[in-house]
């Protein structure tokens, strides 16, 4: 059996980085994805389409500190599926990318951050390792996720 999943695409907002009660860094921040197309009338067509991704450990650190919002990245990970209760105690269900390698692709903006992306190497594959089991289960510690 095989669980993968590889996107491009745009981060939506700057990531969210956080720790799990055992002090494992969690990153997780959303990736833009868009199609175009032209219709039956000729007019172009663009579906943008949003994915949640999670990182753990050092790819999370490496994530948090040199990703940004706008940035262009490729994402690989496997599709996780969890359920969690929000605020109100109403079960939610939820689809996410958990990455196991990130890579940034583009130079956009200043001097400084391209410094820093090249200190990050620029690409990071994290070792293959499930996430810690609180994040499977039915409630969600990191505040009633999503975004």
């Amino acid at each position: 059996m095989y669980n993968r999943a590889t996107i491009i695409g745009r981060l939506g907002k700057d990531p969210d980085v956080r720790y799990t009660p055992d002090g494992l860094m969690v990153t997780t921040f959303s990736v833009a994805t868009d199609e175009q197309w032209k219709d039956k009338n000729g007019e172009k067509v663009q579906k943008t389409e949003w994915h949640r991704v999670i990182a753990f450990g050092k790819l999370a650190e490496i994530c948090g500190n040199y990703l940004v919002k706008g940035k262009l990245v490729f994402i690989e990970g496997k599709i996780q599926y969890r359920t969690y209760e929000d605020k109100e105690g109403v079960k939610r269900n939820m689809t996410e990318i958990v990455a196991s390698n990130m890579q940034m692709l583009d130079s956009k903006g200043n001097q400084e951050a391209k410094g820093n992306a090249a200190q990050a190497g620029g690409n990071y594959q994290a070792p293959l390792q499930p996430p810690p089991n609180n994040m499977n289960s039915t409630n969600a510690d990191l505040d009633d996720i999503p975004f």
